[in-house]
C-alpha cells in the first residue's frame, strides 16, 4: 500500500473508531438501564449514583472492527492471534461487570490471553538491551512476557478508579509510542494507536462530561487497555533491540526504560499499593482507597482536576525518558522509578501535613475552652 495512503489512513481510522462508540454508547446506556445493570455503589467506589458501567463493549467493539479493517493483515501476522486473546479479556471483564468473577478466575484469564499472544503469536520480549549483561532464554522470554501482561493489565484495572483516569492515561502512553513509531517509518502501530485513540476519545465525552449519558467502562474497558498498552510497548522494546537498531531512524539504548517511563502511572500506582498493603499486613489484592487518585480527591481536587495532574506528570516523565534515551537501561530505570515513587507519595505528605493542621488547631480550640473555664 502507498505510504502516502497509509498517512491519510492513519487519521481515518481513529474518526472511525471514534463515531462507532460515539453512536453505540446511548444504546449501550438504554439497555443497562432497562435491565438495571449498574455499578454497584460500595464503600469503595466515589458514585453516589446509579451508573452503567458496560463502556467496555463500546471500546471492545469498536477497537476490533475498525483495527481489523484498518490494518494491514498481510504485515502484522500477529492478528489472528491477537484477536482469541482480547475475545478472552473482553470475555473475563464482562462477566466481572455483570457478575462479579473471583480473583483467580480473572488471574486465569489474563494469564491464558497472554499465553495466546506472547507464546504463539510470539509479541514478547526477547532482549533485555544489555541489563546487569543478561539476556533471556525462551522459557524465561515467555514467562517474562506473560508477567508483563498480567501486571499492566491490572494496572490499568487498578488506577480507573476515577472519571477519565484510565483514559488519559492510556491516550497519553499510547500517544507516546505512536509518535515513536510513526517517525521510524513503521504504520502499524501508528494504525493500532490511532483507532484506540479515537475510542478514547468518544468514550471520555460520555465518561467525564456528559451529565445525561454519564457510562463507566468498567473491568472490560480497564483490562483491554491494558492489554493493547502492553502489545505497544513490547513492540516498542523489539523494535530497539540492538541487532535492528541500524534500521531506524530514531534510536534508543535504553527502550525498556522508556517504556517504563510511559508507562508509569500504573506501574508506580500499582507498586506503590501493593507495598502499603503488606506493610499492613493486608494481602496486595486487598482492594482499599489508598490509590494516588484517592489520595488527590482526599485533598479536594476534582476528578477532572486529579486526570489532569496525573496525566500531566505522566506527560513529564514521557519527555524526561525521550531525553534521557540513551542513558542506559539501569540507570533510566532506576531514575525513574525513584521519581516515580518520589511523586507519589507526595499527596500523602500533604494529607498528613493537613491532619497535623486540624489537631494543632483542635488542641488550641481545646486549651482556649479550659482557659475559659
Amino acid at each position: 500500500m502507498d505510504i502516502f495512503l497509509i498517512k491519510l489512513l492513519i487519521p481515518f481510522a481513529s474518526l472511525v473508531s471514534f463515531f462507532i462508540v460515539f453512536a453505540t454508547i446511548p444504546t449501550i446506556i438504554k439497555v443497562t438501564r432497562s435491565k438495571g445493570m449498574f455499578a454497584d455503589s460500595n464503600g469503595r467506589t466515589l458514585h453516589k449514583t446509579a451508573i452503567p458501567n458496560l463502556g467496555g463493549i463500546a471500546i471492545f467493539m469498536s477497537f476490533l472492527f475498525t483495527y481489523s479493517i484498518f490494518s494491514d493483515w498481510f504485515s502484522f501476522t500477529k492478528i489472528p492471534f491477537l484477536i482469541p486473546s482480547i475475545l478472552i479479556i473482553f470475555a473475563i471483564g464482562i462477566k466481572d461487570d455483570i457478575m462479579v468473577t473471583a480473583p483467580i478466575v480473572k488471574l486465569m484469564g489474563q494469564i491464558c490471553a497472554a499465553f495466546i499472544i506472547v507464546a504463539w503469536g510470539d509479541v514478547r520480549i526477547t532482549s533485555f538491551h544489555g541489563f546487569f549483561g543478561i539476556e533471556p532464554d525462551y522459557l524465561t522470554s515467555i514467562t517474562f512476557s506473560i508477567f508483563l501482561f498480567v501486571f499492566i493489565i491490572n494496572g490499568f484495572n487498578l488506577i480507573d478508579g476515577i472519571d477519565g483516569l484510565a483514559s488519559t492515561v492510556a491516550i497519553i502512553s499510547i500517544t507516546s509510542f505512536m509518535v515513536w513509531f510513526y517517525i521510524n517509518n513503521d504504520y502499524h502501530i501508528p494504525v493500532f494507536s490511532a483507532v484506540l485513540i479515537g475510542v478514547l476519545l468518544a468514550f471520555m465525552y460520555y465518561n467525564v462530561f456528559s451529565k445525561t449519558n454519564k457510562i463507566f467502562m468498567g473491568d472490560t474497558g480497564s483490562l483491554i487497555l491494558g492489554f493493547l498498552l502492553v502489545i505497544a510497548a513490547i513492540r516498542f522494546c523489539e523494535f530497539n533491540i540492538p541487532e535492528n537498531r541500524h534500521n531506524l531512524k530514531y534510536t534508543m539504548d535504553s527502550a525498556p526504560a522508556v517504556a517504563i517511563g510511559i508507562l508509569i502511572v500504573p506501574i508506580i500506582d500499582t507498586i506503590r499499593v501493593f507495598i502499603f498493603r503488606l506493610s499492613r499486613g493486608n494481602s496486595p489484592f486487598t482492594a482499599d482507597k489508598n490509590h494516588i487518585h484517592h489520595r488527590m480527591l482526599t485533598l479536594g481536587f476534582t476528578h477532572l482536576q486529579t486526570s489532569l495532574i496525573i496525566g500531566g506528570v505522566n506527560i513529564v516523565f514521557v519527555i524526561l525518558s525521550y531525553a534521557l534515551k540513551d542513558l542506559g537501561v539501569l540507570k533510566l530505570t532506576l531514575l525513574i522509578f525513584t521519581l516515580g515513587l518520589g511523586c507519589s507519595y507526595i499527596p500523602a505528605i500533604f494529607i498528613l501535613r493537613r491532619k497535623k493542621k486540624i489537631k494543632h488547631i483542635a488542641a488550641e480550640y481545646r486549651r482556649e475552652n479550659i482557659d475559659d473555664k
